[in-house]
């Protein structure tokens, strides 16, 4: 992934902790991990750790799961895969994304596509919110149950 590419998801990621009250956020997007966090030296801007992975790298270390990652105050919904197969973020290999971190989304709106076994699965959202947190990458295989979207729930 390019710096600048960097630097503009931290930008969009701080925006996002800054419009949703958040003190902490994590997202991998191709294999680079980004995690913001607010601390009390920080002075309101979040504290930023990039880390990307070595290609001589081995097995990585037992890891909490995904969804333990969110922040403490906010409970998160968290969209897992109702099957086995293969996800996809878009519709064909040349359109866009379904949703990327950030946008809000509805109950009704398609998150991803799950193939298994030559059929494609829309996956929905099932609540209103925002995305926080795509943990998947496209083309990969992903398991049931595997946790693949975090979402922020719109408060009432």
């Amino acid at each position: 992934m390019e710096i600048e590419r960097i630097r503009e998801l931290i930008e969009q990621l701080t925006a996002l902790m800054d419009a949703k009250k958040l003190d902490e956020l994590e997202v991998e997007i191709e294999g680079v991990k980004v995690a913001l966090r607010r601390g009390r030296s920080s002075h309101g801007q979040p504290q930023v750790v990039v880390a990307q992975p070595h290609p001589a790298a081995q097995a990585p270390a037992a890891q909490p799961p995904p969804e333990e990652a969110a922040a403490p105050e906010e409970e998160l919904h968290v969209v897992r895969s109702p099957m086995v197969g293969t996800f996809y973020r878009s519709p064909a290999p040349d359109a866009d994304p379904y949703v990327e971190v950030g946008d809000e989304v509805g109950p009704d709106t398609v998150l991803c596509i799950i193939e298994a076994m030559k059929v494609m699965n829309e996956l929905k959202a099932e609540v209103e919110g925002t995305v926080v947190a795509i943990l998947v990458e496209n083309g990969e295989p992903v398991e049931y149950g595997q946790p693949l979207f975090h979402i922020a729930p719109k408060k009432d």
